[in-house]
């Protein structure tokens, strides 16, 4: 007896969405300035791996650090549209003594994976992506730099403060009690 509608957005366009009324729950990636109108409750880290085409050289590898990645192109996301994404990247370089190589910027996931494959460059990504069904490209693990523990991606969900919604109560608790399931898969 619920009407359940799926939006997928950005964060940016998420949030003025929930904000007016239009949407009851959001999974998002919170945002440094938090309005106070709204509610977030922290999910999971999702864990970053490296995208990279199956014929390149470093695709061989179980793991990489972020040296091995220091002359190859990257693809990332515009920051104003991906924030969490985009800082996690330059941040993970900077800190490692790197300079990042941008080569190209896309911020729809499966642009930069399709760009992967055709050899454009590498790409951080949450290891989910690697469902995606695009051929000739590999994931491999990312050992963040020493003392460094940046190589996770925050989901938090998001809902109006203040708001009474017991159905939205309810999805809230069914996630709860699920939620150590889906930690295992980030």
């Amino acid at each position: 007896q619920v009407n359940v509608q799926i939006v997928e957005d950005k964060t940016i366009r998420l949030l003025p969405r929930l904000r007016s009324g239009r949407l009851d729950l959001a999974f998002v990636r919170p945002p440094d300035r938090r309005d106070r109108g709204i509610a977030f409750q922290h999910l999971i880290y999702e864990t970053v791996v490296v995208a990279i085409a199956e014929q390149h050289p470093l695709a061989r590898h179980e793991t990489l650090v972020v040296e091995d990645l220091a002359d190859v192109p990257l693809i990332v996301p515009e920051r104003r549209s991906r924030p969490h994404s985009h800082d996690l990247t330059m941040r993970l370089f900077a800190e490692a003594g790197v300079s990042a190589c941008v080569g190209q910027i896309a911020d729809e996931k499966q642009t930069i994976i399709n760009l992967v494959a055709a050899g454009f460059g590498v790409a951080l990504v949450p290891r989910w992506t690697s469902r995606l069904a695009v051929p000739g490209v590999a994931y491999i693990a990312l050992e963040p730099p020493e003392g460094v523990t940046l190589n996770r991606l925050p989901l938090s969900l998001a809902w109006l403060r203040n708001v009474r919604d017991p159905l939205r109560d309810v999805v809230l608790e069914l996630l709860r009690d699920r939620l150590e399931r889906y930690t295992e898969r980030a």
